[in-house]
């Protein structure tokens, strides 16, 4: 019967993540604030440009929240962090990210170097569209 059906909480309107600071998304994304995920891709999108991005999407990628958080198959949200810091590809965003995948467990890191099709993290040379 359609009426036994529980509903979803509401989450209300998304906010304006675009206009924050790398300081109120990172505190979205560690509150597991239900559009936490707006707010790492857009921390995510600053990191080529933002040095400040870059570090905090690192430091973001070693919560539990997101590392448990499947955004489709094997691909947490953890990971998407680290593959938006080696795309940016800069410098300072590679080595962050060198340091978020060596923090991940072994068998995690294992796991996404066969999804990135590598053998080793710096072969690992992704791109976003």
């Amino acid at each position: 019967m359609p009426g036994d059906v529980p509903q979803l909480p509401r989450r209300g309107p998304a906010p304006a993540v675009d206009s924050m600071s790398n300081a109120e998304l990172a505190r979205m994304v560690e509150s597991e604030h239900p559009y936490r995920g707006k707010a790492l891709f857009e921390l995510s999108d600053r990191v080529a440009h933002d040095d400040d991005a870059a570090t905090k999407v690192a430091m973001l990628s070693r919560l539990t929240s997101l590392r448990r958080a499947r955004l489709f198959d094997r691909v947490s949200l953890a990971w998407s962090a680290i593959i938006a810091l080696l795309a940016a590809e800069t410098e300072h965003s590679r080595s962050s990210a060198y340091e978020a995948f060596s923090a991940l467990d072994i068998e995690e890191q294992r796991d996404m170097l066969d999804y990135l099709e590598v053998t080793a993290i710096e072969e690992a040379h992704p791109r976003i569209a």
